[in-house]
């Protein structure tokens, strides 16, 4: 492992990490879709789904979990899972939903990302799930190559929507994950 990614921690987000939440997934969501989406749908998306009540509610749900990505003393990045009734869609209990990683970009080539998947995975392994899910849109071609380089394939689609903006998402999804 080089020295990058040695220096970044994987570490579960508390109820009072809240506000460093909020930032860093606001950020991230900024620096990954707003090239490709008008002001007003992203404005519109970030009030929705990363206003403090919002993110306090998937914080204390107890089929969430969070975590940051953290090197030295900054977030540069944070994972969402969720389990059981808590998935966004396919609510299997033999499933796992990835529903957010996100890395700021200054450290898209320093293994954060790759370390975030990893916690998803070894949770998912830890709760004996048989397959970890996610959605991806279908214009972010370095999420899609990122996930079918750790295993996963496309099984369906889905619509996303920002703001008014319905958008297709690719549905994936990796089996035998316990090997």
């Amino acid at each position: 492992m080089n020295s990058n990614s040695m220096s970044i921690k994987i570490i579960k987000v508390k109820m009072t990490d809240i506000d460093q939440l909020i930032h860093i997934g606001q950020k991230t969501f900024i620096e990954t879709f707003s090239a490709l989406n008008t002001p007003a749908n992203m404005t519109k998306y970030l009030a929705e789904k990363f206003s403090k009540d919002q993110l306090l509610a998937e914080l204390s749900n107890q089929g969430s979990e969070f975590y940051f990505a953290q090197q030295e003393d900054k977030i540069i990045g944070y994972l969402k899972i969720n389990s059981e009734q808590a998935q966004t869609e396919l609510q299997s209990e033999n499933g796992l939903e990835i529903e957010r990683i996100y890395v700021l970009r200054e450290f898209h080539e320093k293994k954060a990302g790759q370390l975030l998947y990893e916690q998803a995975l070894d949770i998912a392994k830890l709760k004996n799930v048989q397959f970890i899910w996610l959605g991806v849109w279908e214009e972010n071609s370095r999420a899609i190559s990122f996930y079918q380089k750790n295993g996963f394939i496309a099984f369906d689609k889905h619509i996303f929507r920002l703001g008014d903006d319905e958008q297709t998402d690719i549905m994936m999804k990796k089996n035998r994950i316990n090997n």
